[in-house]
């Protein structure tokens, strides 16, 4: 399958688990609606897919919320299967992905840098 295909699966994918995240129908009470996926990437065979799941939360949160998607695949792999219509629909994994509040952490120091050279 041609990389742009396997990048538009990926979104379609990122997008269903996101709605499926913010519409309450995930019933693991460690999935709060504070999770956003940032990710999607496809193997090239179909037959996995790995999911990077961030949020704003305190981290220990975050990855209940994580192991909480990781408990509800099976769910969520048999309703986006239904809706995207794939023959074979890939093995989900979810994974904590830091990148977003380390970006944020990021910003926040260049920030500081730049006021504080401003100051002087």
């Amino acid at each position: 399958m041609g990389e742009f295909r396997l990048n538009r699966l990926g979104e379609q994918i990122r997008e269903e688990i996101a709605a499926l995240i913010l519409s309450g129908k995930i019933k693991d009470p460690r999935v709060s609606t504070f999770l956003s996926v940032t990710r999607v990437e496809v193997s090239a065979d179909l037959a996995f897919a790995k999911v990077y799941v961030s949020s704003f939360m305190d981290v220990h949160a975050a990855k209940k919320g994580v192991r909480g998607l990781e408990n509800a695949s099976g769910f969520i792999q048999s309703v986006l299967g239904k809706k995207l219509k794939l023959r074979h629909f890939p093995r989900l994994s979810f994974i904590f992905d830091e990148s977003v509040k380390e970006s944020f952490e990021m910003v926040r120091k260049i920030d500081s840098l730049m006021a504080s050279s401003t100051e002087e």
